[in-house]
């Protein structure tokens, strides 16, 4: 039996760990060092300028490097070394949002602010414009390493792309509050605090039984409004959530009618990319007679569709668009740079507006 001659390790480097076969990443990394991905950036470049790292977070860093074999890929370096000052923006809209009745066009304009004032050019990305997400193939994202990095917007993103982004150490950014994929950095309101407060206005009124319609999914805009509107109402009253993947077809005359029959005397819509739920609220209390705020108070967990935007003022908050999209370029920046990165969530403001007022009970008082 002739034996094979065993491979030798490379000078400086630790054998990989059995049965690995692909390339140790920077976020395993940071994973197993209890560190962020900036800063195993910072310690394998061993730069010494920017935030100060301990002694010790440095050993850590390097200790785990070790331990999985990792050695920095050439051609990622060579990348991150020819920076060109261009900044992608990627949206996972059906129509990316250039026209100045999109809801998300004010994140472009703080976009743009940030990253003219920065010395930043932009590149938008627009190959989602037909067809959504997705549509150009389970690599569709890898164009957007021709910049520096990447802002990306949409409800519904593709966690497996990201994921491998940030794998590589390619800086990202999402606008809006993301859990997956793990070490994606991202900027974004502060939904649970703004849903409570609207639905603490309308306790105040007199309301004490409430329904939220919302669409059926379990994007993070969606969930911290629930999360607010629960919140609001837990000494107060009771509440119960609508969730409907088509609003429009699902919230009928008769089911508000039902509602108001078991005591509900107001209804809270969730804001999204769509309007679904907020135009789909409107239209079913048209049809069942409902005069708003006589009836039955409305109110909106964001902004009204551009469609609607002539009639009532609905109660509810405004989201602060053009803020976050400078917040987003910030932290963005600082990721190019190999910096820490962290930015609070933005507040929103309150709209007292024109669909709420006591329920009908109170006004026979």
């Amino acid at each position: 039996m002739v034996e094979e001659p065993r491979k030798r390790a490379r000078p400086g480097r630790s054998p990989a760990p059995a049965g690995r076969t692909a390339r140790p990443r920077q976020a395993e990394v940071a994973r197993l060092a209890g560190v962020s991905q900036a800063t195993v950036s910072l310690v394998l470049a061993d730069k010494r300028q920017g935030p100060a790292i301990s002694e010790e977070t440095r050993r850590k860093v390097l200790e785990a490097a070790r331990s999985l074999g990792y050695v920095p890929d050439p051609a990622a370096r060579r990348l991150a070394a020819a920076r060109n000052n261009l900044l992608g923006v990627f949206s996972f809209t059906a129509t990316f949002p250039t026209d100045v009745q999109h809801s998300y066009y004010p994140f472009l304009v703080g976009v743009e602010r940030e990253a003219a004032e920065r010395g930043y050019d932009l590149v938008l990305f627009t190959g989602s414009s037909t067809g959504g997400a997705g549509a150009a193939g389970p690599d569709a994202l890898s164009r957007v390493r021709l910049a520096d990095g990447c802002l990306f917007l949409g409800r519904h993103a593709p966690v497996e792309e990201l994921g491998r982004l940030v794998a590589d150490g390619f800086p990202v950014v999402h606008l809006g509050r993301r859990d997956e994929p793990a070490g994606l950095h991202w900027v974004g309101a502060d939904y649970v605090s703004a849903a409570r407060e609207v639905v603490g206005h309308l306790a105040g009124l007199g309301h004490r039984r409430m329904v939220l319609i919302r669409e059926d999914d379990e994007a993070p805009a969606s969930t911290d409004r629930e999360r607010g509107f629960a919140e609001g109402l837990e000494a107060v009253g009771h509440g119960s959530v609508f969730r409907s993947a088509d609003p429009e077809r699902d919230l009928t005359p008769e089911r508000l009618r039902s509602w108001l029959a078991d005591g509900v005397t107001a209804f809270v819509a969730e804001e999204t990319d769509t309007g679904a739920a907020w135009r789909a609220l409107r239209r079913a209390a048209a049809d069942a007679g409902i005069e708003c705020p006589r009836d039955a108070s409305l109110a909106l967990l964001g902004s009204p569709p551009a469609d609607l935007a002539d009639g009532p003022e609905p109660t509810g908050f405004d989201i602060p668009r053009t803020r976050l999209g400078a917040a987003a370029v910030r932290m963005l920046a600082a990721l190019v740079a190999g910096e820490e990165a962290t930015e609070p969530l933005v507040a929103c403001t309150f709209r007292s507006g024109a669909t709420s007022g006591p329920p009908p009970a109170t006004e026979d008082h």
